[in-house]
């Protein structure tokens, strides 16, 4: 009896040894530290889960790690400490710093190729994939949650202020004039915005046609200084300056703190990320419109492009080969024209690939959706050397100077050319920081 007992264990103990350990030396763990919470921390999960479910050597393992300066000083000090994220999902502003960060990060064109998988710049949508591109032609991180800026607009309140709810204002004038209807139909909020910097003065200058920062907005060295106090931005931010005192440019405060009150309905239109769809379409309670970036009508060359928001995927170095071939894996997984397609669809993001365009241009997508492609159109425009967007060192930092300056427009206590000199000025300090910092 002894004996069958003893035989019948050891059987068990060697089946569980063989079957426990298996299944998770057969997978290699994949870290992937991002920002994206509500329904686009769902969109992420979901990335993950069918890449893991899709092949069996690799699991990615999505950790949301706060706000995009949370998870990039986090990853930083994890870095630091020797136990940093494969992927670090880094906004676009922080683009700069992660490029003068020569030792912790790893080129994504390097990883696809040592990998040992197919990789072609050219598939991606030019202005997307140039923005993350070095001078020396090589990719170094992965466009993945692209946005531009859109004018949304409330279908329902224009309908109630008298207005053609499927003609949203394209002009700064007619946006001042729509406004006006709203503001006397009743509406508090009838214009409001978020991300101020990215929306009012790079995107505006792009757009336009027009310097944000010398050297090609910092794309062509770090030399580059700001020199967004020219006749046409000082007029525009006066203009703002006069709809704010009129009440008919509401402030909502700092980063995207705008978006919600356009998601519940306080506020009538809205100038923000192209992503902001994927909430309004889940969240939102009115007809939805979505119309493209405002410009003045009298400015030769405009409208030219909106620039790139959002972020990409960075990998950090000091890993295994065989982890940074899983990585490879799943950036190809990430590339493939009907994930590529299904998250643009999803989201609002811009299309990653011009074949995931293509596939959901196809599909009838943007007909049933009118207003989804307006990000697209915007951003495949031919670019120019002031509008292939805007690539600075301390960059978050900057953001921050205007802000706090344009908040003294906005509440009356400095005038718009004061405010955007001083910007400039206090601008300027950071990035002469940056580049003392990062010299040879």
């Amino acid at each position: 009896m002894k004996s069958t007992s003893r035989s019948l264990f050891t059987l068990c103990s060697l089946t569980a040894l063989l079957a426990a350990p298996l299944h998770s030396q057969a997978q290699t763990e994949i870290q992937w530290w991002h920002s994206m919470g509500g329904a686009l921390g769902e969109w992420v999960n979901d990335l993950a889960k069918n890449f893991n479910a899709s092949q069996k050597d690799y699991k990615i393992v999505p950790t949301f790690k706060g706000s995009y300066d949370e998870s990039m000083t986090a990853a930083i000090a994890a870095f630091r400490a020797g136990n940093a994220p494969h992927i670090l999902q880094v906004f676009e502003v922080g683009t700069a710093t992660m490029m003068a960060s020569k030792g912790a990060i790893k080129p994504v064109a390097e990883i696809m190729k040592e990998a040992g998988v197919a990789f072609d710049p050219n598939a991606y949508v030019p202005a997307v994939a140039g923005y993350y591109t070095a001078p020396n032609g090589q990719m170094l991180s992965f466009p993945f949650n692209s946005s531009t800026p859109v004018f949304h607009y409330n279908k329902d309140a224009f309908k109630a202020a008298g207005m053609d709810p499927e003609k949203p204002p394209t002009t700064w004038p007619e946006v001042a004039l729509a406004a006006a209807k709203l503001k006397a139909s009743g509406h508090k909020c009838p214009f409001t915005t978020s991300w101020i910097s990215w929306t009012q003065l790079e995107s505006f200058s792009a757009w336009h046609n027009t310097e944000f920062a010398t050297l090609g907005n910092g794309m062509r060295g770090l030399q580059a200084r700001l020199s967004f106090n020219s006749p046409l931005h000082v007029r525009h931010i006066e203009n703002l300056a006069n709809m704010a005192k009129s009440g008919l440019f509401i402030y909502k405060g700092r980063g995207n703190a705008a978006d919600a009150t356009f998601v519940s309905g306080e506020c009538a239109m809205a100038t923000g990320s192209s992503a902001l769809y994927g909430n309004v379409t889940r969240n939102g309670k009115f007809g939805y419109g979505i119309g493209a970036l405002p410009y003045y009508p009298d400015v030769n060359g405009a409208p030219q492009n909106t620039v790139i928001g959002g972020a990409s995927l960075w990998v950090m170095s000091g890993k295994k080969a065989n982890d940074y071939k899983g990585v490879g894996q799943f950036f190809a997984y990430l590339s493939q024209p009907d994930v590529a397609a299904a998250s643009h669809q999803r989201t609002g993001y811009l299309p990653v690939t011009k074949a995931s365009f293509q596939l959901t241009e196809k599909s009838g997508f943007y007909q049933k959706n009118p207003g989804t492609d307006v990000s697209v159109t915007q951003m495949i425009r031919k670019t120019t050397d002031k509008s292939r967007g805007v690539r600075l060192g301390n960059f978050v930092q900057i953001r921050t100077i205007i802000d706090e300056e344009l908040e003294g427009v906005w509440s009356g206590k400095k005038a718009p050319r004061e405010a955007l000199d001083a910007a400039i000025k206090r601008g300027n300090e950071q990035l002469e920081r940056f580049e003392k910092a990062n010299k040879g």
